[in-house]
This record gives C-alpha cells, structure tokens and sequence, in this order.
C-alpha cells in the first residue's frame, strides 16, 4: 500500500444494523437491514460507492405489513434480503414472531413497498435468486420444525402467488459449524455458489461457500473454508459473518457483511453495545474459481478502496432534529407497533409531544417511546423537554435503552406528596433503583447524557442554565453479553403514566446527536 492509496471505514453503516443484503441496479446499491421489535422494519439504503450510505426510507411502513403486537424483544423481522428483477425491488425477511415468512415489492426503493405475500416456507432468513433461465428459487434455512434435518432447503416459486412450483429440498448443510443459516444463492462463470452463515452470530460467527452445476446441488464445499471470520483472532472487529455479495459495473466483487466491535472491560471481558454493524471488504478470487473475503478471510476497520467509485458523502444525519417537519426523520423508531394517541408533531407544531400510557419501558408493549440508534462509542445527546406532571406516576425523559430489563433513564416525574422532581434510574435484568432524585421547580428541563466506551454519563440544566452531572451507567450492562438478544443501545424519548394514562404530555422541542 502507497501513501496515496484511498481507503474507507469500517463499519460502514455504524450501529445496530445486523444482516445486510444489497442489491446492485446500474450505478446505485441499495442495501436492507434486520429491525427486530422496532418499528417502521427494515431500514432501506442508498449508495452510489459501498461506502457512503444514506437510508431513503423503510420497506415496512404500515402494521398490515409488520405486525409487532406482543413481540418480544430481538423477535420480529430477521435477515432480509433485497433483489432486483425486472424493474421491481422484492425484500424478502421472517417475521420470527409468528414465524412466517413473506416478501414485498415496490417499483421504487422508497416505497410505497406492497402489501406482503405469504409462502407457504416454513424456515428463516429466506432469500429470493432469480436465474436466467427465469425461473425464480426461495432458499431458507430449515429444521425447525418436527423430523427435519437442518440445513438450508431451496425451491422454485412463482411469484405473484407466493405458490410453490417444485418440492422442498435440502441442499446443503454446511461445513459442520452450528446454525447453517442465512443463505443467499448466486450464478457466476456458469455455476450456481450458496453462500452461507454458520457458527452462530457470535464470536464464532462466519462465511461460508459451496458452488454447483445445478440450483439444487449436489454443492461442493470450498476446501479453504471460512471464506471469512474473525474466530479466535485478537482483532477489533468480530462475529463477521451473514454476507452478501454484489458485483460492480467494473466486474470487481464486493461483500457486505455483520460484525460486532466489543469494548474489553478490565476483569470481564469483552462487551458490545453498538450491536452489530455492517461492514464491507473486497472479494477476491482464487486460480481454482472461489472467493475470498477481505484478506484472506479478514477485514480491517481501514481498509483500501480499490476501484470503488468514492463520492461525495451525503450520509450524515444533522446533529438537531427540531422535530418541524410534518414526519419523523427516518432515523427514528418505535417499540412495536405504535399508539396513534401516543405522540403526535401537529399537537404542538415545532415539537414532538408524547402521551404516557400505563405502558413503561419495562413492559413487552409499545409504550410512549420514540428512540434512534447509539451508532458511535462517543456522543452527546441532549433534549429539551416541556413537561408538566401533576399527578402521582407521571414520567418523562431520556433513556439508554437495550430491551425491557436492560435501559438507563434520566427523568423529571411527579412523585410522592405532587413533588416534581428529577431522577435516576437503572434497570439491570431483575434489579432496579431510583439512584438520584432532586426536587426541581419548573417544567421546561434539558436532559441529557455523554458516551465513552465504558460509560454513560447523564445530566440536566435549566435551559438556560449550567448543566449538573446527574448519574453513570456501565455501557457493559446493557451490552449484547449481558442483556442478550440480537440488537444495539437505542436513546429514546419517552413518557409513561407509570400503570395508568397520563394526563400531563410531555413536549420535546429539539433532540441533539454529537458524534465525538
């Protein structure tokens, strides 16, 4: 490598955006993303280089496409996969809390994508290839279900219908690693190559490849098998694993893929809190016709650009939403599917006012909350909130949330006696505690925290006034090691009526992000 070698980096799309799948149409990627319990699904991307990525919408807008009622947490949409043919966009996913597969279609990636269509496919992680032939195949990973052998199963579709036009077969099982899963089928030189994820989307996490004359196998497995893992490496980066590959007008190969950066905390290991990003690496090919990702199966967090058209960056979101616009900005999300007569940006125009429910953050519901993800190790986030609790109960703040047994809130509530006050609260899997409270006197507050690596840091002010430190939480507590499941730290807004409706709303006129 030259000094004037070009180079990007990685993770390209930072924070929890696990299970990438792109699809190439002329000059423009378009890249999907898993979304679990988070609502609008499947965060949509554009690119003009693999590098710089801008999310132009979500293929799940509507709860007739996305049902999230009483899903739990890290249930919900796994593993999408996006394709063009024929002047359409097809996503195809699982929604893993009914278990049923399905995919959408929209003649513009922006949407409005369709309503879905159900194959009768009982697996997860489906993938669509469309062959030259015309015939079209739905690949999935199975077993799941009584006697079957797991492993990936494959069979042509039509489809309009959804309907199946051959058996279901088994067509490869991997080279042995658990949880042979997340396959993606494509024809090149003449053959037809699987590739697949094994050793479960953890630190074993991998790629692997097989290739065939036939869709339906027999495949061979590459002898130099993982074509790409981190396994038993010292590296920042690990878990890689569940890729997807995309060819170039300039005939170059690219991959992108998940993987995890874990923070090692003195006397207890390694723990992420990001969630698993997606990365990208360049794929290489071997004199006997197979792929290699990275080098030699590993990637760096610096990485040479190659051919790779590099534009201009048009990806960064602002660091304040003033919420004046008529939508939310497509970085935020809701738990579940949400409550119309929850939030609203018409109620006070210029702010985002949120209702509390009975519904709290501990709860497995869709309470008063609307969060971004945490995508950088070090940032600033801050609100100013309006917010006038009269009645016992009555909540609402900032939270540092993983899932319902796992968050962090800063919060100006109604406590006993009416006292307004300003807390601190953790919730750790079964223990919880109101660490601080301070009586404060008005009703308009900024709340707000700073990211490090290993640590929350929260406080408040008057809104005009200086700030005072209110609290810590160790990011370790909420990572994916000690919280579990399948996502990242998301920093929301909320308000709750702590077991009853609130009467008081609560009024957030802007919400800032400062990447450090």
């Amino acid at each position: 490598m030259t000094e004037s070698t070009i180079q990007y980096s990685n993770p390209v799309i930072p924070g929890f955006h696990p299970d990438p799948s792109v699809c190439r149409v002329g000059a423009d990627f378009y890249l999907v993303t898993s979304s679990f319990e988070y609502f609008p699904g499947v965060p949509i991307f554009h690119s003009r280089d693999l590098v710089h990525w801008k999310q132009i919408g979500h293929c799940l807008t509507r709860q007739s496409q996305l049902d999230l009622e009483g899903c739990r947490s890290s249930m919900g949409i796994y593993a999408p996969t996006i394709r063009f043919h024929n002047g359409r966009f097809y996503m195809i996913t699982t929604n893993v809390k009914m278990f049923r597969n399905f995919y959408v279609w929209a003649e513009s990636p922006e949407g409005p994508w369709s309503e879905p269509i159900w194959p009768d496919w009982p697996s997860v992680d489906p993938s669509l290839f469309f062959d030259e032939d015309g015939r079209i195949y739905i690949t999935g990973t199975g077993g799941f279900f009584g006697d079957e052998p797991k492993g990936i199963y494959q069979a042509e579709i039509d489809l309009e219908s959804g309907k199946l036009l051959s058996e279901r077969r088994l067509i490869w099982q991997g080279t042995g690693g658990k949880s042979a899963e997340g396959p993606h089928l494509y024809r090149i030189n003449g053959k037809y190559f699987l590739m697949i994820a094994e050793g479960g989307t953890e630190y074993g996490h991998m790629a692997t490849i097989a290739r065939s004359d036939s869709p339906y196998g027999p495949f061979e497995s590459n002898p130099d098998n993982p074509i790409l893992t981190h396994r038993s490496t010292g590296s920042s980066i690990q878990a890689t694993g569940h890729a997807d590959l995309v060819q170039l007008e300039d005939g170059n190969w690219w991959a992108v893929f998940l993987g995890i950066r874990p923070v090692s905390v003195p006397f207890s290991g390694r723990h992420h809190h990001l969630g698993r990003e997606t990365f990208l690496a360049p794929v290489t090919w071997t004199e006997d016709g197979w792929p290699v990702i990275g080098d030699g199966g590993k990637i760096a967090e610096k990485m040479d650009a190659g051919t790779l058209p590099l534009a201009v960056d048009v990806s960064a979101v602002p660091e304040t939403d003033d919420f004046n616009s008529s939508r939310l900005q497509l970085e935020w999300n809701f738990l579940r599917n949400p409550q119309d007569e929850d939030w609203s940006l018409e109620e006070r125009p210029g702010y985002l006012t949120l209702h509390g429910s009975a519904l709290t953050l501990n709860d497995i519901g869709s309470p008063a909350f609307v969060g971004r993800r945490q995508q950088h190790f070090r940032c600033s986030v801050s609100t100013l909130m309006s917010f006038d609790p009269l009645h016992e109960g009555e909540e609402a703040g900032l939270t540092v949330y993983m899932n319902e047994r796992f968050h962090y809130e800063i919060a100006l509530t109604c406590g006993v006696e009416g006292r307004r006050q300003v807390i601190f609260r953790r919730r750790i899997g079964s223990l919880w505690k109101v660490e601080l409270v301070e009586d404060f006197e008005g009703s308009d507050i900024i709340l707000g925290l700073d990211a490090e690596p290993f640590q929350y840091s929260f406080f408040y002010s008057l809104p005009n006034g200086e700030r005072k430190a209110f609290g810590s939480g160790e990011c370790s507590l909420v990572s994916t090691e000690v919280a579990g499941g399948f996502t990242g730290v998301f920093f929301g807004l909320y308000a709750t009526g702590n077991g009853k409706s609130s009467k008081a709303p609560a009024s957030f006129d802007w919400f800032q992000y400062i990447k450090s």
